[in-house]
């Protein structure tokens, strides 16, 4: 362990002042042997008895010692023949003076005192003062965490992204074999940039290098660099280098680097704005390395399209690695690895658990495990079970059961009606995914949910997928119209969704009879990193007709639903009633629940 290095000033200033106050305080505590208080008459009786060897007169006080070496304190009155009566018992006498050393302390009192209290309080002040000033001056230092050693973290830990794990593998060994590369004639790469959605395991990687690397590794967010005062940023930013090159090779991590790295020129404090001047000395910083000098900068981006050109090209972020969303394959990977040190039953089945999550990140995944587990323990389990594996991805996806909220039985009923009209939908139609569960409980905002599971992973989606999935989600209203004979609010939220499909139809996929091609421009202000408008780059005849379209779509889906809704309308009577009394339909009744429906070609 690490000695502390003594500040030996503060050491001898105090010590200084404690010697100083038992200087000056010692006189007023006196050491000796406490003596014992008399009674005049008695101090006379004990002289008449010849009991009193010595005394010392100070002024009215008389102190003395016995022949038994024992000390006494007396006062005395005007007794005239006391000096007498003390020669004739063969007494030693000392007179003292009763002011003499008085005036000494007394000065020493009033003006040391007052010195000393007022010169600690100033030398405290000035210690305030220096450390203040110091912190000040300690703004524009590096505030990189060396993660060496530090993490438990390794690629084996990390699933789903086997293509980023191999650029950063080839990042590792050209680090710690840089040789190799170098005989090749090859340059090692500056920069690596990490982009994806949020979840889909950046900083994990990071640790993951940081547990694999055999270099030191330098860990440091975009918010860091950000300070009140101007210039501290990019202080920091060279400070940051600075300190990596003085333990070369290494690796920087910059986590969430938009904070910084925005496009210059959208700040609100125009050229001058301090995250520009940072994102300077960042690129300058980047741009000036020695080639022999090997550092590495990684950073971590859920959002590159705000972030600078220069930032992007070769020579500074030479490679950019996109993370995507893991498929059934990599979900299961990260399962597994999450699974490690829970105890799960014999029934968890962990690859319907990666059907069943879709469009999940890594970090879903792991809090539907952790879910899990804290359910496990609320109901006083010793095992994770299937059940509350599937109440996890519940729970993730639509919110916490909601049993307090009472719903009327006639509420219950349209609730039925309103689901059973979108599983029968989703069963029905071929391009639709199909349904895995039905329930009438109340669930985060929804009062009831229909859940779809994709059959297969899905890169793109076609024109007759997303009229399927316009119909099923108008299902539900035309369920309610149907049965009975008027509608609610609960298909707000799918009017929503349907028309948000078909604007995308109309202005974003061409799939219309507008023709192939887009129709309007998001602009985004790059310094809030979001979308604030939508460019209208058409004319006002183009827009009625954008809207006809949409109109013209819903109303085919909507026409399709009352079709099918009304060929099967015995079937989702039985349907709704064995729902409202099971509140919830999935696997193996479900399947027998289905059986039977009318399709489209009947």
């Amino acid at each position: 362990m690490k000695r502390k290095k003594i500040d030996w000033k503060t050491f001898l200033f105090y010590g200084f002042i404690g010697l100083l106050l038992i200087s000056l305080l010692a006189p007023l505590f006196d050491l000796a042997p406490k003596p014992r208080e008399l009674s005049f008459s008695q101090f006379l009786n004990d002289l008449d008895a010849g009991k009193i060897s010595e005394v010392t007169v100070k002024g009215e006080v008389i102190t003395g010692k016995t022949k038994e070496k024992l000390f006494f304190k007396t006062r005395a009155i005007n007794y005239p023949n006391l000096i007498p009566e003390l020669r004739s018992k063969n007494v030693s006498i000392n007179v003292q003076d009763p002011a003499e050393g008085t005036w000494i302390w007394s000065l020493l009192l009033q003006i040391m005192f007052p010195l000393l209290f007022f010169g600690v309080i100033w030398w405290l002040l000035l210690r305030q003062a220096s450390s203040a000033n110091n912190q000040a001056m300690a703004f524009g230092k590096s505030v990189a965490k060396p993660l060496k050693g530090k993490t438990n973290v390794t690629f084996a830990d990390v699933a789903g992204i086997d293509e980023a794990k191999e650029e950063l593998r080839e990042i590792v060994d050209f680090l710690k074999y840089p040789a190799k590369y170098h005989a090749l004639g090859a340059k090692m790469p500056k920069g690596l940039l990490l982009m994806g959605a949020p979840g889909t395991g950046k900083t994990l990687l990071a640790r993951a290098i940081a547990g694999e690397a055999e270099v030191p590794f330098f860990s440091i967010s975009g918010s860091d660099f950000v300070e009140m005062f101007v210039g501290v940023g990019a202080s920091r930013v060279r400070g940051v280098f600075k300190e990596a090159r003085k333990q070369t090779p290494s690796i920087i991590f910059m986590d969430e680097i938009d904070a910084v790295g925005r496009h210059r020129g959208a700040g609100l404090g125009g050229g001058h704005d301090e995250r520009e001047q940072t994102l300077n000395q960042l690129l300058v910083e980047m741009d000036g390395f020695d080639p022999k000098i090997n550092i590495i900068v990684i950073a971590a981006t859920n959002r590159p399209d705000i972030l600078d050109p220069a930032l992007l090209r070769p020579g500074r972020f030479d490679r950019q690695v996109v993370l995507d969303k893991p498929d059934i394959k990599g979900r299961k990977q990260i399962l597994d690895i999450h699974s490690k040190g829970k105890p799960f039953s014999s029934d968890v089945d962990l690859e319907v658990v990666a059907k069943r999550t879709p469009g999940y990140t890594g970090a879903d995944l792991e809090n539907v495990l952790n879910e899990a587990a804290i359910l496990t323990g609320r109901f006083n389990k010793k095992e994770v079970t299937m059940v509350e594996v599937e109440e996890a991805v519940d729970r993730v996806m639509a919110g916490p059961q909601r049993k307090s909220r009472v719903v009327s039985e006639k509420e219950k009923n349209i609730i039925a009606y309103h689901e059973v009209g979108h599983a029968v939908l989703s069963k029905i139609l071929p391009d639709s995914d199909s349904v895995h569960k039905i329930s009438v409980l109340p669930r985060g905002m929804a009062l009831g949910y229909t859940l779809q599971l994709p059959t297969e992973e899905k890169h793109l989606i076609s024109k007759g997928q997303i009229l399927a999935d316009i119909s099923v989600l108008l299902g539900g209203r035309v369920a309610e119209e149907i049965f009975f004979g008027e509608i609610t609010s609960g298909a707000q939220n799918d009017l929503l969704r349907a028309t948000a499909l078909a604007k995308k139809m109309v202005c974003e996929f061409g799939m219309s009879g507008l023709g192939p091609r887009t129709f309007g421009q998001k602009e985004h202000q790059i310094f809030l990193g979001r979308d604030i408008a939508e460019m209208k780059d058409y004319s006002d005849q183009t827009a009625d007709g954008i809207d006809k379209e949409i109109e013209k779509i819903i109303e085919v889906c909507h026409v399709r639903a009352r079709k099918l809704v009304k060929a099967n309308k015995s079937k989702m009577e039985d349907i709704a009633k064995v729902l409202r009394e099971k509140e919830v339909l999935e696997g193996e009744s479900l399947k027998q629940a289905l059986e039977g429906l009318t399709g489209e070609d009947a």
